[in-house]
């Protein structure tokens, strides 16, 4: 209880403390009380992050969430050849660093000395820059889905291993075929752990700043110092001197990621009762 106290609630009390609080260029830190929070929903570059990170919730999760769940089935079904093998390489990437794994994608990326410009030179084709700003949500995407697939995957393969074997006989005395298997045993048993990987996600998705971090110096035209809220408030911290607002704006995320983890938590469990 010391331990959750010191590094998880007095950070938090801090923080709170911080956001209701100026600093003036006479007399030092000042009360404002909830003017830090007015000014951060009127702010035209937090809403610009936070509806950045909800369309990169929206579109990327899905897919990620999918492809972890094909996956899983896949190797789940026994009809994999060398199933221990993929499974194992596709945890890897989980492995890695996520700010190696940006590098590493974001040099791929590199339309002068990456990947993409070998392949534009080798064919005589002209790849659309990954780092431009239409793309690079997208190429960020990417990146975080080659990272996540893998945990995501043995999140959903742990919970289909404990489903008892007696469903799939029963399912096979009936004559069910594996897409009635899949729809009618497998996808119902996990649910729970489905509830689990989304929330998760949701969170990762809110907290998004490793990725675009390391890529703003490969594509400072198109990653902003606000692209997330997570890279606004460490701008506003570390190269604004705004620690004050940082702190604002970093309780506002904290609070929006509880209350869409939890809506999403009670409609799980309401469809799993």
């Amino acid at each position: 209880m010391a331990v959750f106290a010191l590094v998880f609630l007095a950070p938090i009390a801090y923080s709170i403390y911080l956001s209701l609080f100026r600093k003036q260029l006479v007399g030092g830190n000042s009360f404002v009380g909830i003017e830090n929070y007015q000014r951060a929903l009127e702010d035209p570059q937090f809403w610009s992050a936070l509806g950045r990170v909800a369309v990169f919730l929206v579109v990327q999760v899905p897919i990620m969430l999918g492809i972890a769940l094909l996956v899983a089935l896949a190797i789940d079904s026994g009809r994999l050849y060398g199933r221990n093998f993929f499974r194992i390489s596709i945890f890897l990437p989980y492995a890695v660093p996520a700010v190696v794994a940006s590098l590493m994608w974001g040099f791929m990326y590199g339309t002068r000395f990456g990947l993409v410009g070998n392949i534009n030179d080798a064919f005589g084709v002209s790849i659309p820059d990954p780092l431009s700003p239409d793309l690079v949500l997208a190429a960020i995407g990417n990146i975080v889905t080659w990272e996540f697939v893998g945990y995501n995957m043995l999140i959903f393969y742990s919970a289909l291993r404990v489903i008892p074997t007696s469903l799939y006989e029963a399912a096979q005395i009936d004559g069910a075929g594996q897409w009635r298997v899949i729809a009618a045993i497998k996808l119902p048993a996990i649910r729970g752990a489905l509830v689990i990987a989304t929330i998760f996600s949701i969170i990762g998705s809110f907290q998004l700043f490793n990725e675009p971090s390391i890529l703003q110096n490969l594509a400072p035209n198109a990653i902003t110092t606000y692209f997330t809220p997570n890279l606004y408030a460490y701008s506003l911290s570390f190269s604004g001197q705004q620690y004050n607002y940082s702190a604002t704006i970093a309780i506002i995320m904290g609070v929006i990621t509880m209350i869409v983890a939890y809506v999403v938590q009670l409609r799980g469990m309401r469809k799993e009762a």
